[in-house]
């Protein structure tokens, strides 16, 4: 059954462009600089494909490190997504801005990477849900210790400064965070994403058919 839809979100999804040697540097050794750049591509077409199939408020591609190359360009032709470009000195003021920017209009902000390809609507569903009846934030952690998702009612700068990026003290920190500013916060299961090779080498044991659709042959842009 396809989900209502609620306007009063906004899905911001965060994405590197796919250039060699730049994007998913982690898995350049198991998947060369090429395959890595490819598979950042096709991640991010499916997290775009998946947030926007969910109909629950406008999804916005935020851009690093801007707009202008040609792959975003080309998938906002075939989408017609929004596309932003992350402003912000790290990873944190890049976030805050997005989620402080969106939650001026929109009741609620859900933020995600493209890292996730087992992220589904229902998850998105999951969390608005949450976000609708009191939560403040709800995450979707990976399993990593970092985050998958953070939806969010309200914002809060120290949510996002001095917060170890790309570690896997993230959801810790954040968690201690929501708790010291008092956030009513709840959690989904965990969920696994595509960070090091051994992720990916544990994803096509246990999903051999998926890990082949997520990377049959593809050129970058």
């Amino acid at each position: 059954m396809k989900p209502l839809a609620d306007e009063g979100a906004r899905l911001l999804v965060f994405a590197k462009a796919p250039e060699p040697g730049i994007a998913k540097t982690r898995l350049i050794p198991l998947l060369g600089a090429e395959g890595a750049a490819c598979l950042q591509a096709r991640l991010t077409r499916r997290t775009v494909a998946t947030a926007q199939a969910t109909g629950l408020g406008r999804v916005e591609l935020w851009c690093a490190p801007d707009t202008g190359h040609p792959f975003f360009a080309a998938l906002a032709a075939e989408s017609g997504i929004v596309l932003r470009t992350q402003l912000g000195a790290d990873l944190g003021e890049r976030m805050l801005h997005a989620a402080t920017e969106s939650l001026a209009c929109a009741r609620y902000a859900m933020i995600l990477g493209t890292d996730c390809p087992l992220l589904a609507w229902t998850h998105f569903r999951r969390v608005l849900d949450e976000l609708r009846w009191g939560r403040e934030a709800v995450i979707v952690p990976a399993e990593d210790g970092g985050y998958v998702l953070l939806g969010l009612a309200r914002a809060a700068p120290e949510l996002f400064r001095d917060i170890d990026w790309g570690t896997d003290r993230v959801l810790a920190q954040t968690r201690a965070r929501l708790e010291k500013l008092d956030f009513r916060f709840s959690e989904l299961d965990p969920l696994p994403d595509l960070d090091r090779p051994e992720d990916c080498l544990k994803l096509s044991r246990e999903r051999p058919r998926f890990w082949h659709d997520l990377t049959i042959e593809e050129s970058t842009p």
